[in-house]
């Protein structure tokens, strides 16, 4: 099977490079025409991953990431020649998995979509896992890729989930920071300094949403600990 990669992107020429890299790397690509009114492209063509840009006519693409989020939890890498760290943390807080800078390495690219595809659709999916797991109360749902408590739940994206997964298997002990950079990305020299962290940020603000404040702790050089009322 064929992944298929979409690509937002209003530049003609990029999106035509990042189509044909990812054809020339055995997955189907397809890029966007309407960016005003991209859902029922999106919808027809029903990617396995999106490649978003965030410089975007009608509307940017932290507004989309947000949209898309809604319907799909399917990876979405942000791309886009702004490389601040503010505007790799806006894209990882509106629901994207990865991000990309401008100029961008075509082997990096590639690496990160087959990244995604193995950890939403390879080996690791959690169709070829456990349901669910438990833990005082937490729940968390592998194939809904949902986390609850106290019939409170919250949707988790792809990499949510693998760390949520690494802390309460690790639970009550701590989870050492590389092995958690190791469980949800596979090479660990891709990882933006603030990628992990960002993602912990996110995941501490959704159990607090059901009723579990800071759930989370950091323990300082080691990595982060789920703290649950025993």
């Amino acid at each position: 099977m064929k992944h298929r990669v979409f690509i937002f992107e209003d530049d003609a020429n990029i999106a035509l490079e990042l189509k044909k890299l990812v054809e020339r790397n055995g997955m189907e690509g397809c890029t966007l025409q309407d960016f005003e009114n991209p859902e029922p492209e999106t919808s027809r063509f029903a990617p396995h991953i999106i490649l978003l840009d965030i410089n975007l006519p009608f509307y940017n693409g932290f507004y989309w990431c947000r949209k898309i989020r809604q319907s799909t939890i399917c990876p979405i890498i942000m791309i886009s020649a702004r490389d601040g760290d503010s505007d790799q943390v806006m894209a990882l807080e509106n629901g994207a998995d990865d991000y990309i800078c401008k100029p961008f390495n075509s082997e990096i690219v590639i690496a990160k979509i087959r990244s995604q595809i193995r950890r939403c659709y390879g080996e690791y999916h959690p169709d070829t896992m456990a349901s669910s797991i438990e833990k005082n109360g937490l729940i968390l749902d592998l194939g809904k890729m949902t986390v609850s408590h106290m019939e409170k739940s919250e949707l988790l994206s792809a990499k949510e989930m693998s760390l949520m997964q690494a802390l309460m298997e690790k639970y009550p002990a701590p989870a050492v920071r590389d092995i958690l950079l190791e469980k949800v990305w596979d090479d660990k020299s891709f990882v933006d300094e603030n990628t992990l962290n960002v993602n912990i940020a996110r995941l501490r603000k959704k159990l607090e949403d059901i009723g579990l404040p800071n759930a989370i702790e950091t323990v300082r050089g080691i990595g982060y600990r789920l703290v649950l009322a025993q």
